[in-house]
């Protein structure tokens, strides 16, 4: 113990050890409750594809509810208003999402033919997951190994039923358990993303997707992750449920949700999915993240032994609201609003109603009515997706200020006590804006297993935005895509956003885009000045014509880039005043240098930069060394450098040769003498980035660079540069030394302003797949997130029952023996005798006797084809031989056209997994006569290297067997 501290009396030092527990108490109480932060949605409802018209479609008031599309079951033969009619289902409505069988497997590494074994929930959960991130600004790719969880509520597969009804056992693959487990359907995303946080479905009915919400928020208060998706799927793609739903009188036969009117009799069923991204608060404050809203606590329970399995219970529901409220640290009385279950049945709804009206109706202002509604009157009962339709309702009313209208609401329920519990139904929409109280609301919702869940939502924290000290004068949006359509569609949903939101600031929309989502091969890059600039350049190429500072590329691999520095005109002085005022990194290298040299120059460096006198050596290598800098502080790394005369001192600098110090003594000594005796002072190492060098001997040495002042070279050569393969130039300097190779890209043009090059040439790096910073790139600067549109799906029908290729299945019709022409005459006789045909039929039967034939032949042709091709000697085949055969067998496990397999990309890069590497191998096994092991698509991972390992098999051994 200290001196000072034996000065403390006792009871000090106790009172200071209770405070310092009492502040540990206070920081695991909070802990416990620490608001969760929503970053981000996604959804598809029935009416709306993404949150935003979702939005359109509750503030309008819509009723999206249609008639069952023909797609999913015959409503002519199963619809009879009696409910108790067997096998019939008493409504003719539901709320449907379009294009349930459409899917885009080969954007998250799926193939074709597992996609059609995958039950559409899972399908969509990941589009919709994929589309949550997005819309939180997170590029999914960033996630990757991270402590993200995902918690997914659902607990119907109809889609299983749909494979049973096809009645074709042989179409079970091995696909088929892993797509229609429920368990997957979580799992499934967190392996796509490569997510390593807990990872779950829920299934507790109705209340499964906030159960989900609960058990996230549980999950991030204690560290088991950092991140959380959270939220719910279902489907309805057979009506067996809506069957035994019919008996059990829950759904309304005229196929509305009229919760708490009178004339209530039960739900519609709907279909959908909701996702949100979560964080803890205080990280998504600390990290910038634009908050929707806050989760301020939540609670579970079961209604016990009750007097139903199914039926609602009360006092658990009271219970659950109590928790949740405690759990907040929030009082009844603040809570203005309420999302309930409200599924409109003769029992659940007054029990519902009345549970809230005993918590939040009292102590409650006359002029304060608690208001309530229900997102089912406008969609349907999404059951296990419903919890998540009815929070994402209530964030986006409170982002927007205002309660959307409750649809169906004609004449109060006599059931529910109306007066005594305060209540307002609002029937039209209802301003609910941001005052000096905070915006509290209550999201309620119970499911017949018994579950109950509660959460008690606030609005955002007000976000103090950074004041703009500096700004750029122009701005680089990239955009990508897996394919060229995708980057089309995507280019003009930005031009629609752009048109729908003019003032939003031009650098947060490229911030939010650049940085916020995954880079794809297909890639767009486009310089303007205003968010106006920008929309008419996305409306050109969508027309297709070309344009200034917009630049497009397939990437076909990473770029080798070589940095190129030579000399710098004086011309080019004066253009980086603007770029000193605006960047600070440069500005920082610059300042830099200029300290360095105050006891080498009579002019101060920067005089003499702006003063725009003939540049000096020192002014030269200061300039290109600050250049140099700001592209390493954007991401652009080279993987070799060349310099010519000062440049040369700048790529020996940059490379780690010298340090800067050293460099910049070394570039203001002229005098031969005088400079090697300098030379000889400093330190030298070996680069640490290759240097191309225009003179003998090591260049860490100071021999070399005596020798480089005594016989300078007068220019310097790239040929040595393109012959290693490099295609990429980013020149540093004026002096254009490579404008005869494929990409030269100065850093500064004496025909453009400095920003314009620069992003110019940062543009076409990243459409030629150089990796950009985007971070960093705008980390100088106070920018915003912004919710922006998302990938546009490449979606195509993919379903059990359909062929590989995405058509019906259709079995193969063929003669099992030749017909001669007096067979063919004798069978048109007897079909003429039945008159059970046509004139017009009976005209076709000749050509189809041709095709029956035609095909007959081609059948047997076939099979001779593969009889001769057992029998060939197996030392015959050729390396092309295998490759062509793999191609194929591929394609076909695949589900795909056999040019659309690429020889030399890996076999994950289209879907490949380890269930048809065995396929593959098995079938390998029936050509070659090799024991094949799955093991060898490991270990040659391209069907180019393959085909030549097994081709060198077979020349080894016509018998040989081997594995790895």
């Amino acid at each position: 113990m200290s001196e000072q501290e034996n000065t403390v009396s006792p009871i000090k030092r106790a009172l200071r050890a209770i405070e310092d527990l009492q502040a540990k108490v206070n920081q695991l109480e909070y802990a416990k409750r620490e608001p969760i932060a929503i970053i981000g949605m996604g959804c598809r409802f029935p009416g709306a594809d993404n949150p935003e018209t979702f939005w359109q479609l509750l503030r309008n008031g819509v009723d999206a509810i249609t008639e069952v599309p023909a797609d999913r079951w015959d409503i002519e033969k199963l619809y009879d208003p009696d409910p108790d009619a067997p096998g019939k289902v008493c409504t003719r409505k539901g709320g449907f999402l379009t294009q349930v069988d459409g899917f885009n497997p080969e954007f998250f590494g799926i193939s074709a033919r597992e996609a059609a074994s995958i039950d559409p929930q899972q399908r969509l959960l990941l589009e919709v997951g994929w589309e949550a991130l997005e819309n939180a600004t997170l590029a999914p790719e960033h996630l990757y190994n991270s402590s993200t969880g995902v918690f997914i509520g659902i607990y119907l597969n109809d889609y299983s039923k749909v494979m049973s009804s096809v009645g074709d056992s042989t179409q079970i693959d091995a696909f088929s358990a892993i797509g229609n487990s429920l368990s997957v359907a979580a799992g499934r995303l967190s392996y796509i993303l490569g997510l390593k946080g807990p990872s779950m479905a829920i299934d507790t009915s109705c209340s499964s997707s906030l159960v989900s919400v609960h058990l996230a928020c549980q999950s991030l208060r204690l560290r088991e992750c950092n991140l959380a998706l959270a939220g719910g799927v279902g489907l309805n793609l057979v009506p067996d449920t809506s069957i035994a739903l019919s008996k059990s009188r829950m759904l309304n036969p005229n196929g509305r949700c009229q919760t708490f009117d009178a004339a209530a009799n039960g739900f519609v069923k709907g279909e959908g999915c909701g996702v949100v991204v979560l964080k803890r608060l205080k990280d998504a404050l600390a990290d910038g993240d634009n908050i929707l809203a806050l989760i301020r606590g939540s609670a579970v329970n079961h209604n016990g032994r009750s007097s139903s399995l199914i039926a609602p219970n009360g006092m658990s529901q009271q219970a659950t609201i109590r928790q949740a409220l405690e759990n907040s640290g929030v009082d009844s009385a603040q809570i203005d609003y309420v999302e309930v279950q409200g599924t409109g049945t003769s029992v659940g709804e007054p029990i519902e109603v009345a549970a809230l009206g005993a918590i939040f109706g009292k102590n409650r202002p006359q002029d304060q009515p608690l208001v309530i509604g229900s997102v089912k009157t406008n969609i349907g009962h999404l059951e296990p997706a419903s919890g998540i339709a009815s929070l994402i309702k209530v964030v986006l009313a409170l982002q927007h200020g205002e309660i959307p209208p409750h649809l169906h609401f004609q004449q109060p329920n006599p059931n529910i006590k109306w007066d005594e519990f305060r209540l307002k139904v609002p029937t039209e929409r209802m301003p609910w804006t941001v005052g000096a109280k905070r915006r509290l609301a209550g999201v309620n919702t119970f499911g017949f297993s018994g579950t109950n869940a509660h959460v008690i939502l606030e609005e955002a924290p007000i976000s103090e935005v950074a004041p703009r000290l500096i700004e750029r004068p122009l701005h680089l949006l990239a955009l990508s895509a897996k394919t060229d359509e995708a980057l089309i569609q995507l280019a003009e949903r930005y031009e629609k956003h752009l048109a729908a939101n003019p003032d939003l600031a031009l650098g947060d929309i490229c911030f939010s885009a650049n940085s916020g989502r995954s880079h794809f091969q297909h890639r767009l890059s486009v310089v303007a000045s205003s968010s106006s600039e920008l929309y008419e350049k996305l409306a050109a190429f969508r027309a297709g014509q070309e344009v200034a500072g917009l630049f497009k590329a397939k990437v076909a691999g990473s770029p080798k880039i070589a940095f190129i520095f030579t000399n710098l005109s004086y011309q080019y002085l004066g253009m980086v005043r603007k770029l000193y005022e605006t960047q600070p990194t440069f500005r920082a290298a610059l300042d830099h240098c200029d300290q360095i040299l105050r006891s080498y120059l009579e002019q101060p460096l920067l005089e003499t930069i702006f003063s725009q006198s003939p540049p000096a050596p020192p002014v030269i290598f200061s300039l290109e060394y600050a250049l140099f800098q700001l592209w390493k502080s954007w991401g652009i790394q080279p993987t070799t450098v060349m310099g010519h005369d000062i440049g040369e001192y700048v790529a020996a600098c940059v490379a780690g040769v010298f340090s800067l110090e050293d460099a910049l003594k070394l570039v203001v000594k002229s005098q031969v003498d005088e400079f090697e005796k300098i030379a000889r002072e400093v330190t030298y190492s070996q680069p640490r980035i290759p240097v191309v060098s225009h003179l003998n001997g090591e260049i860490a040495t100071p021999e070399y660079w005596s020798e480089q002042v005594r016989k300078p070279v007068n220019a310097a050569s790239v040929d040595i540069l393109a012959q290693q393969g490099y295609e990429i130039f980013v020149e540093i300097g004026s002096d254009r030394l490579s404008k005869n190779e494929k990409v030269s890209l100065p850093s500064l043009h004496p025909e453009k302003e400095d920003w314009q090059q620069l992003l110019e040439s940062l543009a076409t790096l990243y459409v030629h797949g150089a990796k950009v910073d985007w971070l960093a790139f705008d980390l100088d600067y106070s920018r915003q997130r912004l919710q922006l549109p998302t990938y546009p799906w490449q979606r195509k029908r993919h379903w059990f029952g359909a062929n590989r290729n995405g058509q019906e299945k259709v079995e193969s019709v063929s003669l099992n023996k030749s017909l001669n022409n007096a067979d063919f005459k004798q069978l048109v006789k007897q079909l003429e005798m039945t008159a059970e045909l046509s004139q017009a039929e009976l005209n076709l039967l000749p050509r189809l006797f041709e095709l029956l034939e035609k095909q007959h032949q081609q059948t047997e042709t076939k099979e001779e084809t593969n009889i001769t091709l057992q029998q060939l000697s197996l030392k015959s085949l050729t390396a092309e031989d295998i490759q062509a055969w793999l191609v194929n067998q591929i394609a076909q496990e695949l589900g795909v056209k056999p040019d659309e397999i690429n020889v030399r990309l890996p076999f994950d890069s289209y879907g490949l997994d380890s269930v048809l590497a065995i396929a593959i191998a098995s079938t390998g096994k029936q050509f070659l006569g090799l024991d094949m092991s799955p093991l060898l698509l490991v270990h040659y991972p391209t069907i180019e290297s393959l085909s030549q390992h097994l081709a060198k098999e077979v020349e080894a051994s016509e018998s040989e067997t081997f594995e790895i």
